[in-house]
Parts: C-alpha cells; sequence; structure tokens
C-alpha cells in the first residue's frame, strides 16, 4: 500500500499544477486557476469586475490574454519564445508583428546584469507598451542585423476575477485571508500563496465547529485588493478581527514576519508568539517594508488588523521576481512550514479566550488530581502550566497575553484549561470576541 502523502506533499502537487499556467491581474490564467482552486474548494464564488469599473481612486483595466510571443533571430532561430518561458514577455504587452534592428530591439529588451542566467519579471499594466525579457548572458550575445518580433495578445474590454469562500462560524467576527493570483510562472512570490491558502481553507472546512466565521479571498495583487475593499470595507471593518496576507510561504531559508501599520493588533500578538515559538530567529521587518496587498488592507481609513507571516519576503532573496523563483526553489517541507505557522496562528485564535478564577485563592488542586499529593522539590516544574494559569487569569487577560507573560507556548495550555473550566475552577468571561 502507498504510504500516505504528507500535507506538504499535498501542497506541492498543488503548486505544480498551477505554477505553469501564465497569469496577470486579468484573463484567461486567472480563470484558470480559480478553476483549479474551485475544484478543492467546491464553495469557492468566482466574480467578475467589469474593465473601467472605478474603486476609490483606481479604475480596472482592460482585460488582458495572450497566446503566442517570440524573437526570430538573423538566423532563423527563435529567441524568448513565450511557450518555453511565459516570463519571456513584458506583461500586459500590446500585439506587435514587425521586423526591427537589434538597436530598436534592445530598447524593448530586459534583462537582469546581476544575475545574467535570469529571466526578470516585468509588466507594464497601465501604460502600452511592448517588450521582451531574457537572460543577460542571451542579451550579450545577440548580433547585429534583423529580428522578426511577434506577440499575439490582446487587450479589450473584459473584467477582473476573483474568488471568495466564507466558512461559516458560531460567530459573525471575522478572520480574513488573502492570497494573490497575478503572477506567471514564479514559485515562492506565486503559487505558495494560493496553495498553502487553498490547504487552510480545507482544514477549516473539516473542523466540526468554528468560533470565528472565515473570510478567504484569491484576488489579483495590488487592483483586486483594492476593488475588493471597495465593495466590502463596511463588512471588513466591522467584522474582522485578525487577518494574514498570505504570500511567500514555500521556501526553507526563512521564517519573516511584517505587523499591520499599527503593530499591535490580534494578528500582530499571535503571529509573534507563534513565530517565536517555530522559529524564535525569525526576521521581524518594519511597515516601512511592505509591498504586498497589506498595503491596501492597512492603509489609513481602511485599517485592517492584516499582518504577513511569510517563508523567506519578497524582494528580501536574490530569485524573486525571476525566472529562479521556480519550482526548485520551493518545496513540500517549505510549503508544510508555511502551512503550519498560519494554522496554529488560527487554532491561536480560535482558543483565544478571557477566563477568571470562580473562587479566591488557589483551589484545591489535589482532589482533582491536578496537583501531586507528595510534596517534593521539583514538584513545581510539572506545574508550570497549572500555576500559571490559576495565577493570572483574572477576568482581564486572554489566553494568549498570559501565554506571552509567562513564556508558555499558547497551544501548551489548551489541555490544562479544559480540564480547570471541566473541574469549575476556570469559568469564560464574556466578550466581544
Amino acid at each position: 500500500m502507498q504510504e500516505r502523502k504528507n500535507i506538504g506533499e499535498k501542497i506541492y502537487e498543488l503548486a505544480c499544477e498551477l505554477f505553469p499556467i501564465n497569469r496577470s491581474i486579468t484573463g484567461r490564467g486567472v480563470r484558470e486557476t480559480l478553476r483549479i482552486i474551485q475544484r478543492e474548494l467546491s464553495d469557492l464564488q468566482i466574480h467578475e469586475v467589469p474593465s473601467g469599473t472605478q474603486c476609490f481612486d483606481w479604475s480596472v483595466p482592460r482585460e488582458w490574454n495572450i497566446c503566442d510571443a517570440y524573437i526570430i533571430g538573423p538566423d532563423g532561430k527563435k529567441i524568448a519564445d513565450f511557450h518555453e518561458n511565459n516570463l519571456h514577455v513584458v506583461g500586459y504587452s500590446t500585439p506587435v508583428d514587425k521586423t526591427v534592428s537589434l538597436s530598436e530591439l534592445k530598447r524593448h529588451l530586459y534583462s537582469i546584469p546581476e544575475q545574467p542566467d535570469a529571466i526578470p519579471y516585468v509588466t507594464s499594466y497601465y501604460e502600452e507598451r511592448w517588450g521582451f525579457c531574457i537572460e543577460d548572458k542571451k542579451k550579450a550575445l545577440l548580433k547585429k542585423g534583423e529580428y522578426k518580433v511577434y506577440i499575439d495578445s490582446t487587450l479589450k474590454h473584459g473584467s477582473l476575477t476573483y474568488g471568495e469562500i466564507i466558512i461559516p462560524g458560531n460567530s459573525e467576527k471575522e478572520v480574513f485571508l488573502s492570497t494573490y493570483i497575478c503572477h506567471p510562472s514564479m514559485a515562492n512570490n506565486e503559487v505558495s500563496g494560493p496553495v498553502v491558502t487553498t490547504f487552510l481553507g480545507k482544514w477549516l472546512q473539516s473542523l466540526r465547529s468554528r468560533k470565528y466565521t472565515y473570510r478567504i479571498v484569491f484576488v489579483p495583487e495590488t487592483i483586486g485588493s483594492i476593488a475588493y475593499i471597495s465593495f466590502n470595507l463596511g463588512q471588513l471593518k466591522k467584522h474582522v478581527i485578525a487577518g494574514f496576507n498570505v504570500t511567500c510561504v514555500g521556501d526553507e531559508r526563512a521564517y519573516s514576519y511584517l505587523p499591520s501599520r499599527s503593530g499591535n493588533t490580534l494578528a500582530d500578538r499571535v503571529a509573534i508568539h507563534v513565530l517565536n515559538h517555530i522559529s524564535p530567529d525569525f526576521k521581524k521587518y518594519s511597515y516601512f517594508n511592505r509591498g504586498s496587498d497589506e498595503r491596501q488592507y492597512c492603509s489609513p481609513g481602511v485599517d485592517l488588523p492584516v499582518v504577513s507571516v511569510m517563508r523567506s519576503k519578497y524582494r528580501e532573496y536574490p530569485e524573486y521576481h525571476t525566472s529562479k523563483d521556480d519550482l526548485k526553489f520551493i518545496s513540500p517541507e517549505g510549503l508544510s512550514g508555511g502551512y503550519n505557522s498560519l494554522k496554529q496562528c488560527l487554532i491561536c485564535l480560535e482558543r483565544n479566550e478571557i477566563l477568571c478564577m470562580s473562587n479566591p485563592c488557589e483551589p484545591q488542586l489535589g482532589r482533582r488530581n491536578l496537583y501531586p499529593t507528595l510534596g517534593k522539590k521539583d514538584m513545581y516544574n510539572s506545574l508550570k502550566i497549572v500555576m500559571g494559569l490559576i495565577g493570572y487569569c483574572d477576568g482581564t487577560k486572554d489566553l494568549l497575553e498570559i501565554a506571552e507573560t509567562t513564556g508558555l507556548k499558547m497551544q501548551d495550555l489548551f489541555e490544562t484549561v479544559d480540564k480547570l473550566k471541566k473541574e469549575g475552577i476556570l469559568v469564560k468571561v464574556d466578550n466581544d470576541n
């Protein structure tokens, strides 16, 4: 019998399926990606936002699709073939079919001299142009002569596409997960986010009950999140108590954290707590170093409590926005780590509550088999959790704060909390959460 696949292998398989799809902020690639995710999350609703729709200060652009693109050199050989690597074409390139000189071609070629083996990722969403991306070492070998340039693309009135699933809980209060689906073939900076988010959604659906309602969106970065906020701002501000922008969660090099704008929300607290116990040397960035959709979710006037828990952060690894961010850069182990760190954040949110003692002074724990009946010098080591809880549960501190104060891992408290609640020693304090 074949050994059961672990969660990291399952997530990686989905990443391999999504990786080759040519995505942009609009178009067929986004729809294909969402249909595959919908296969895993059947309740996912797919929405279309027409081109020209006004979203705050932005307008949804025309829809871009591409079928083919290449350059043919003077020797008749193809260069920068779109079907060989979809990063070869500047995103949103206008159609072109003509012959140009080498000097003119170079005005439309993009490469990275510092990374001569890498194809860069370049886009031009809001200004019409065409272009190709190429390895710098290949660019250096181009000889004088005539080059045929061909891009079979369309820019037409269409729509922006995004996916949304709401997984109901016992409370109207919401935990918000957002990830983006707009980059072509890049692994950590693109597919790791949607695949990890998909499996978090599957896990949430598998729970018998949930304290919170979960709102999960798959949007094109920037314009997609702006559009989503413009349609749902009142609902988000009223109900979201914590949120995570899920990106760059697939490699094994690091764990990283980017705070909300205020830096002290419930999401910030739980992210720091979880990472301190998973990887105490995690990299902590400033909100000033933001660069993904947290720019929109945390912007003044929106002010959502959204943070990012990542592996290697975007812009902080050399493979970022190049062809080197491929399926070899991520791994089942890296994806599993990204998934588990976010899952632990959600578990801590689900179990977080404010408790208080039912009676003054310490309860008689011995008769409840919660305290040794034989007093010895080393017995207090085994009592750290129970003594921590009965010492700090005063009706004002939540479990997360108690874990932070005592240095204990929050998840290590849960079993003892359940015992103390069952014995009537601890009682829940009603609050807005």
